[in-house]
């Protein structure tokens, strides 16, 4: 099985070294944004961009589409949103012989690559919309189950929770998002690079560089990886750590927790550290993985407790210290 495995994954990741090429010219710079969702793509999974708006976190999303070949649909969500514009609803319709009978027409959720703007703008009740769409990857309407895109992504894009106009996402919602992946103000040669690229008479081109089979593959070749019993124990030994009042809960952070991560994270983190080791060019993963990991499979698994948030509390920070202690390595996302 080795012998075939290690080609594959080489060739793997030559694939991806040419994905990020395609993507480096229509989103500049921030390259661990650009690695984290590519890693929650290759593990079959969701992922939340969370930033202030104007930091190209759209841009990034559909540049994604083209470069991975995928068939996307946008939605914009807002207050008045409704279920129904996610999914699709049944209409009445009138035949030539005068009978009457429903039609489905399907809402933008029936794509392969969903990308989900500004989803806390939205009611609770739209977003609950995507509950189903994005753990079963199908949606039951009428009674009638009915598949979406294969493979089937939701890239959703989240402004700050303490902006205008915002509702925070639910908890069930947030632990099925591989990732949350936090974009930050660009470094100063970035923005001059960003203003030279995107103020002229043309936009850089994308080229495509993946089809959706070639992904599936992918995500197929992912799972097949070989992961040694350190880093599965540094998996189980985070995650654990992190489950206030259990028996493997850190001493630590007995009054820091309102609740912590299920299993679903641990699979999760099973899952991206064998994508960024392919990433980063090798075969296995390692704790390091792990490390850096942490935080975005995490953070948005986790609460901090009332008594945390009037110490101040940061549970970012929480997170990069039970990692550092149940790995030796202080946690850097990607």
């Amino acid at each position: 099985m080795a012998d075939t495995l290690i080609p594959a994954i080489e060739a793997l990741g030559s694939r991806l070294s040419d994905a990020r090429a395609a993507i480096a010219p229509r989103f500049i710079g921030q390259e661990t944004v650009v690695d984290l969702s590519l890693t929650a793509l290759l593990s079959g999974g969701h992922a939340l961009l969370v930033g202030l708006p104007g930091l190209g976190k759209t841009r990034l999303v559909d540049t994604l589409a083209t470069v991975m070949g995928l068939n996307s649909n946008r939605i914009q969500f807002t207050p008045d949103l409704m279920p129904a514009d996610i999914l699709g609803s049944e209409v009445l319709d009138t035949g030539d012989d005068g009978k009457r009978h429903f039609r489905f027409i399907e809402g933008p959720v029936f794509c392969q690559l969903l990308m989900a703007d500004e989803i806390n703008r939205a009611s609770p009740r739209t977003q609950s919309a995507l509950l189903q769409a994005m753990q079963e990857r199908e949606v039951t309407i009428a009674g009638q189950h009915r598949p979406l895109g294969v493979p089937f992504h939701v890239l959703a894009t989240q402004n700050p929770i303490e902006q205008e106009g915002t509702y925070p996402l639910p908890e069930a919602q947030l632990d099925r998002f591989l990732v949350q992946i936090d974009v930050e103000y660009p470094d100063r040669d970035t923005e001059r690079a960003i203003l030279l690229a995107t103020t002229g008479t043309q936009d850089a081109r994308v080229a495509q560089v993946f089809t959706p089979a070639d992904l599936l593959e992918a995500q197929t070749l992912i799972r097949r990886m070989p992961v040694g019993e350190s880093t599965v124990a540094a998996i189980l030994d985070l995650v654990r750590a992190c489950r206030p009042g259990t028996p493997d809960a850190d001493p630590a952070l007995a009054d820091s927790l309102a609740w912590g991560p299920g299993p679903r994270a641990a699979q999760a983190l099973m899952l991206a550290v064998r994508a960024r080791a392919l990433l980063q060019g090798r075969l296995a993963p390692s704790a390091e993985d792990v490390a850096a990991l942490a935080r975005p499979v995490l953070i948005h698994r986790m609460a901090l407790s009332f008594a945390a948030r009037a110490r101040g509390e940061n549970l970012g920070a929480v997170i990069d210290r039970v990692t550092e202690r149940v790995t030796g390595i202080l946690g850097a996302a990607a």
